[in-house]
């Protein structure tokens, strides 16, 4: 990681220094509601015309359409494994910092650059998640309120920082080409959709059948966050059957 992405950490975290902790008795921060449901409609408007038909289709039957999503979305996976690196160190975690290293090293050259996944299936080196958002509330900022992200979906102020930074600390930047980095973050997005499909059914109950779509998308995912990073609450999986 470049020495001058170090400064650019330290502001992250002053921004956030002094972001509200404050929630109300339902233990939900929101004073942005209304500006977030706004999002939430656009946001749930393109899942019913883009993201649920696309997904649906990438997702059908155990095919080679099936095989190629997985592929695709390993690839976008491995991708993302030097970022994470970064994020267990500044963590202060090297064990998992450590075997994400091997794993994305095993990937890369046993796995055809990451469209398999031999670390996890014959090597015992499951994907350790993490991001800066989590970093961020390691060092102990405050989650701040909750906001919805246009395409993003749910987000809370620390995680939308974290976001932010978690593309700019990524190590990939320097070692790919505009195209190549492009191609890696179309893989993540294709991922994605890909799991939209999967989960169909938990996803619409959800975002399109729920008599308040924003409340519940709102409580389901600061329970799981919550919970994610250890703070509190019970875990709630978003796609549970």
């Amino acid at each position: 990681m470049p020495a001058w992405n170090f400064p650019i950490l330290l502001v992250a975290a002053a921004m956030l220094a002094a972001c509200s902790a404050d929630r109300g008795d339902d233990g939900i921060n929101d004073p942005y509601e209304p500006m977030n449901r706004k999002v939430h409609a656009f946001n749930r408007g393109l899942d019913a015309r883009v993201v649920k038909p696309l997904g649906s289709g990438m997702s059908g039957g155990n095919g080679v359409g099936s095989h190629a999503v997985g592929a695709v979305g390993n690839f976008g996976s491995n991708l993302a494994q030097p970022g994470k690196v970064v994020n267990h160190l500044l963590q202060g975690k090297p064990g998992p910092a450590a075997r994400s290293t091997l794993r994305f090293l095993v990937n890369t050259t046993l796995g055809l650059a990451g469209f398999l996944d031999p670390a996890g299936s014959d090597f015992a080196l499951p994907e350790e998640d993490t991001d800066f958002g989590q970093t961020l509330a390691t060092w102990g900022v405050g989650e701040g309120p909750y906001l919805e992200l246009p395409l993003i979906g749910p987000s809370t102020q620390r995680d939308a920082v974290g976001r932010v930074v978690d593309l700019v600390i990524d190590p990939m930047r320097g070692w790919l080409n505009r195209d190549q980095y492009l191609i890696g973050m179309g893989a993540r997005v294709a991922s994605k959709a890909g799991e939209r499909g999967r989960f169909g059914d938990s996803v619409d109950s959800i975002l399109h059948e729920s008599a308040d779509s924003y409340a519940q998308t709102r409580l389901i995912w600061l329970q799981h966050r919550r919970h994610e990073l250890g703070e509190e609450g019970e875990h709630i999986d978003p796609y549970a059957e």
